[in-house]
């Protein structure tokens, strides 16, 4: 659907390899005949990129990551948005949300919107945020201070660790947002009067990057030392993942099976996790693949036997959304098994599709992997359900068709 409505896309950073549902949906958006511009609060800082990266034709643009780095643009935006009739109202805003959030982070966001506004990259009509924490604030700032609708796509942590009061001024502010589980709709909707302007949107997964996997699944079941059972996961060491659950479930196993686990990701608390799994006893039994590319990724779907993600919420209620690693994983008729935290029961249903346990119990866990590891053809049938799942109902053109038709709707409007 072509269109003179050039979109400014507001990321958090760009390019990111744990974000390929963003730089997907990107994608989409461009090959559905929307013209993007890509304004990114913060620099990459992954050594690599996934090939959907490649693929998208947007410009980049970044904003001065901290203040006092570019302090000139900082000031230059200021003289340039000082005689534009929203700057004042805008001004206005952040006075009264640094009011609530005295903080360093909200000087920098308005620093950020005056360069935004002020340097205008590609001269978009509409502004997108992808997150509703700090980059809906850059964006929200700036569409005042331009006179530029906005909306904005909501996941997981910018959700659970925003203040009600925020998201509620938000949600009041853009002109629709969506979000990717049926929790955070709710939770969204919950805080809003105009709840019609709150949209349900799953992710979905580009099925031509993630096709049918042919090949025969594996009859591991523990028992030989020379071929022990595979298992992985995909996700970056942070609290929210719970991988120190998963390594002591692993270290729950009895000793008589045989397995590798392998965790692909990169992240704050790898070292410890290291030392952890030293401390279990079970380091021998790991590798620590670090940050690897889609292309890789998919192949360890296909040559492991279990996918494994032990979800948590922490204590600053950060939690993951629905991980887009698990409808990849299930696309490859992988076994998963992962915790009942937001939007996971919506993937899998324990014992039909995957196995579904607690979160924080490292007990139940290991069970559910013993279970997994020991009967191959029980999990070659959740593998199977898991498929059929997600090319029935998570096909990411669904998403891109949804975001074109809100995307329309303004258009006529305007």
């Amino acid at each position: 659907m072509p269109t003179d409505r050039k979109i400014a896309v507001v990321l958090k950073g760009y390019p990111r390899l744990s974000e390929t549902f963003i730089a997907q949906e990107l994608l989409g958006l461009e090959r559905a005949g929307h013209e993007l511009v890509l304004i990114a609060l913060r620099r990459p800082t992954d050594g690599k990129r996934h090939p959907v990266h490649d693929e998208i034709r947007a410009d980049v643009h970044y904003l001065p990551e901290y203040l006092h780095e570019e302090p000139l643009r900082v000031l230059k935006g200021l003289v340039r948005s000082l005689p534009r009739p929203g700057f004042w109202k805008a001004l206005s805003l952040f006075a009264r949300d640094l009011g609530r959030d005295l903080t360093r982070n909200r000087f920098r966001r308005f620093g950020q919107a005056l360069v935004l506004a002020s340097e205008w990259p590609g001269d978009p009509r509409w502004l997108h945020a992808h997150f509703i924490h700090t980059p809906a604030s850059v964006t929200a700032y700036a569409s005042v201070i331009a006179g530029t609708p906005w909306s904005c796509s909501a996941h997981a942590k910018d959700i659970w660790t925003s203040p009600d009061w925020e998201l509620s001024e938000k949600l009041g502010r853009a002109r629709w947002t969506v979000t990717c589980t049926q929790m955070g709709h709710r939770h969204l909707q919950s805080l809003t009067s105009q709840k019609s302007r709150v949209h349900l949107s799953y992710h979905g997964l580009d099925l031509e990057r993630f096709p049918h996997f042919d090949g025969q699944r594996s009859v591991r079941d523990g028992s030989s030392a020379d071929d022990p059972v595979r298992i992985v996961s995909v996700g970056r060491a942070v609290g929210k993942k719970g991988y120190d659950v998963l390594l002591k479930a692993l270290s729950l196993l009895p000793e008589d099976l045989h397995w590798r686990f392998e965790h692909i990701g990169a992240g704050e608390l790898t070292t410890k996790l290291k030392v952890l799994a030293g401390e279990l006893g079970i380091s021998d039994r790991i590798a620590w693949k670090g940050a690897l590319d889609q292309t890789d990724v998919l192949a360890h779907y296909r040559s492991s036997d279990i996918f494994a993600l032990a979800c948590r919420v922490t204590a600053d209620g950060d939690r993951d959304g629905l991980p887009n690693v698990l409808v990849e994983a299930s696309s490859q008729r992988l076994a998963c098994i992962s915790t009942a935290i937001s939007g996971v029961p919506e993937l899998l249903v324990d014992g039909e599709n995957g196995r579904v346990v607690p979160s924080e119990d490292a007990p139940a866990l290991a069970q559910a992997l013993e279970q997994l590891i020991r009967d191959p053809e029980y999990r070659h049938r959740l593998g199977g359900a898991a498929e059929q799942r997600v090319r029935a109902h998570f096909d990411h053109h669904s998403s891109i068709a949804q975001l074109t038709t809100l995307f329309a709707n303004e258009w006529k409007a305007a």
